[in-house]
């Protein structure tokens, strides 16, 4: 299932979002450079240096061994690392989709701190879970799990519109968010619990990533997003479909 848009009205830019997303960009360009330099050697030491390696902080002597030290920048730098176009392109759809309404609701300078815990968190999660792994984790899933999981808090009245695509044949429907949320989290639990038994560096999605991301998200929501801000009442025409801020269909005004 690949959300395409959710039903909450918004108020507000959202210039956070729009930074972030510019950030990401910038980064990957910025890790590309070392490959088109220095090919798979230089790429490879960038990743260690700054993605996040569990055995750099759980394996005693690995760091010494490649010449790095234990600094923790990494749980949050990892962040804004990609492992290709496309993982940037999806990551980056996703929190087009999501961060908006969040960042309407907490503000723009609340929600960029918010992003960042939910990173932090899910960078901790995967190295707690994989503390032997060698391989570098890089991607802004987990944060963006974070933010996800905020959305489906703070708007569970809303709709998400799903595209899924069988064979050749798209086809669109909507979701309440909180199944979209309850599916998206029981299909990264199983995946989660199966990596469990795999190799440590087998490498794959960082699903444990995505689970403490999602966690950290769902929870701090109720704390950053509790009050929202003093909307004035809506339109009926106001947002998409003419929907609340909290995502919820209402012809009439809200308040």
């Amino acid at each position: 299932m690949f959300p395409i848009s959710t039903t909450v009205a918004t108020r507000f830019p959202p210039f956070a979002t729009w930074a972030l997303i510019l950030l990401n960009v910038i980064a990957y360009f910025w890790e590309m450079s070392y490959f088109t330099t220095g090919g798979e050697p230089a790429l490879r030491a960038f990743l260690n240096e700054w993605g996040l390696v569990p055995a750099r902080y759980f394996v005693p002597g690995w760091a010494q061994a490649h010449g790095l030290d234990t600094n923790p920048l990494p749980f949050l730098t990892n962040t804004f690392l990609h492992a290709g176009a496309m993982h940037l392109i999806l990551n980056m759809w996703t929190l087009f989709i999501f961060g908006p309404p969040v960042e309407d609701r907490m503000g723009s300078v609340p929600y960029l701190v918010f992003y960042l815990l939910c990173g932090v968190g899910a960078s901790l999660a995967h190295a707690w879970m994989n503390p032997l792994s060698e391989l570098p984790a890089i991607g802004a899933s987990g944060a963006i799990a974070g933010i996800t999981g905020a959305y489906m808090r703070l708007f569970p009245h809303s709709r998400v519109e799903i595209l899924l695509p069988v064979f050749i044949f798209p086809f669109f429907f909507e979701i309440p968010a909180i199944a979209f949320a309850a599916f998206w989290f029981a299909t990264q639990l199983v995946q989660g619990i199966f990596s469990l038994f795999a190799s440590p560096d087998a490498g794959g999605v960082a699903w444990w990533a995505h689970i403490g991301g999602f966690v950290v998200g769902w929870f701090a929501a109720a704390i950053w997003g509790r009050e929202g801000r003093r909307y004035r009442p809506l339109q009926a025409d106001e947002g998409i479909f003419g929907c609340c801020p909290d995502g919820r269909r209402n012809r009439g005004p809200w308040d």
